[in-house]
């Protein structure tokens, strides 16, 4: 569990950065000895100060419980090369292959300032810590995080801003169509630079 060579803080007054371009996400969380991930299609920023999330994780998932039941999950956003593992985490469920990570082959490390492991390959990671709203949980499924720590590959994000058309194409982020069809983020364009 060992950190990897490209993983930067990114100041929390950023962190909204990370996903406001809808990047598909996993979800990982811990309770009481287990981990799990899950991909997680529905995630974006909800306000700045302090950074908050949400992220839809539907009652029938195993991660779900390990998040109510440690109040805890870290967003972490897969790179082009990990499609085929994103697709595979989104639709293979703990509850019925309890070892889904190690048959997957995900890798994983640990910060201090978070209980809940990270997972490695990944362009950027932001740990929450799960602001309670039952009515939304229950009925919506929508968890809210406040972020209290992010980090991001500075090859792909550093000075607060995404260098994807600087970066290779292997570290752009993902995003989820439908039917195990993902779009790589793409090259930018300019607006009104005032």
């Amino acid at each position: 569990m060992t950190v990897p060579l490209h993983f930067s803080e990114v100041p929390l007054d950023k962190a909204y950065r990370l996903l406001n371009h809808g990047p598909t996400v996993l979800v990982s969380s811990a309770y009481a000895g287990e981990h799990n991930a899950m991909a997680a299609a529905w995630s974006c920023p909800l306000d700045f100060t302090p950074p908050k999330v949400t992220v839809v994780i539907d009652k029938a998932t195993r991660t779900r419980a390990l998040v109510e039941g440690s109040g805890n999950f870290v967003l972490n956003l897969p790179t082009t090369e990990m499609a085929a593992l994103t697709v595979a985490l989104g639709t293979t469920s703990a509850l019925d292959v309890p070892d889904k990570l190690r048959q997957h082959g995900v890798q994983t490390f640990g910060v201090e300032a978070c209980p809940v492991p990270l997972i490695t390959g990944c362009a950027a990671w932001l740990i929450c810590r799960v602001i309670p709203e039952p009515h939304n949980q229950q009925t919506y499924d929508l968890f809210i995080g406040e972020v209290t720590h992010a980090f991001a590959d500075p090859r792909v994000f550093s000075d607060g801003r995404w260098h994807f058309d600087q970066a290779p194409d292997a570290l752009r982020t993902l995003h989820y169509v439908a039917g195990g069809q993902f779009y790589q983020t793409g090259a930018s364009v300019q607006g009104d630079p005032s």
